[in-house]
């Protein structure tokens, strides 16, 4: 299949570290390994067969009982497409599947580098994100 985009431009829309005190520092430092990735993919029709596709994504402890410590980054591509596609399911498709996939491996190393950086060196992200199976069981 013929790509029927070009990815113009990538940034960091957003990001957000925070770890108010030590005492959060040292149960973060503590839990760290059962912190989760979770992301979210959201974008925005822009003008001339342009969109702006977001995927957020967020490390965070789910047990809401402790002091933890959040990160958060927003990643940003602008996207030409070559022709306005009729077909609702393709651009869906390439919006949730095609354009995460391509811009999704800068956005990791962003991510680990913030938490490592952090003051986790500790953290590795081992698992690779299969946005088309994400894709995929959505519709399912």
């Amino acid at each position: 299949m013929t790509k029927k985009y070009k990815i113009l431009a990538q940034f960091v829309k957003d990001i957000s570290y925070e770890t108010p005190d030590i005492e959060t520092y040292l149960q973060t430092k503590d839990n760290i390994l059962k912190y989760h990735l979770s992301l979210d993919i959201n974008s925005k029709f822009l003008k001339n067969k342009m969109v702006e596709v977001n995927i957020i994504s967020k490390f965070q402890e789910t047990n809401l009982e402790r002091k933890k410590s959040n990160f958060e980054i927003t990643y940003a591509a602008v996207v030409r497409f070559d022709e306005i596609l009729k077909d609702n399911k393709e651009m869906e498709k390439i919006v949730l599947v095609s354009i995460p996939s391509e811009i999704y491996p800068n956005l990791e190393d962003l991510f680990i580098t913030l938490i490592n950086k952090a003051g986790f060196p500790e953290v590795k992200i081992e698992r690779k994100v299969d946005f088309e199976k994400l894709y995929n069981d959505k519709l399912n």
